[in-house]
């Protein structure tokens, strides 16, 4: 059973940087393959932040490219999300997902980021 745990989260300012870290436990191998980073606040819908794709290359929201930087450590099993020059917009619950396939994919269970002044 693949469990994802995420962490880091917390409080910043504007113009601040965090780093969230994703431990992936459990499953028989570990790749950073379709598994990334997702973000929700109330009342909309999950919606991507940075991942990395069936290829392993990452990918980024448009509102995060140039500011967040998505890596992965294989001897960790763990990725990681920095986040740079944080803003007001950034205020959420940020998710782990990975994506075995379109209907087979494990959840964190969050963790919140406020960017407040």
């Amino acid at each position: 059973q693949v469990q994802l745990v995420e962490s880091g989260g917390g409080s910043a300012q504007p113009g601040g940087s965090l780093r969230l870290s994703c431990l992936v436990s459990g499953g028989a191998v570990f790749t950073i393959f379709n598994l990334g980073w997702f973000r929700q606040t109330p009342g909309n819908q999950r919606e991507l932040v940075a991942t990395f794709t069936s290829s392993g290359l990452p990918k980024y929201a448009e509102s995060v490219k140039g500011r967040f930087l998505i890596s992965g450590d294989y001897s960790k099993k763990t990725i990681y999300l920095e986040m740079d020059n944080l803003k007001l917009e950034d205020t959420a619950v940020y998710y782990c997902k990975k994506e075995f396939t379109p209907s087979q994919t494990v959840w964190g269970q969050g963790t919140q980021v406020t960017v407040s002044s």
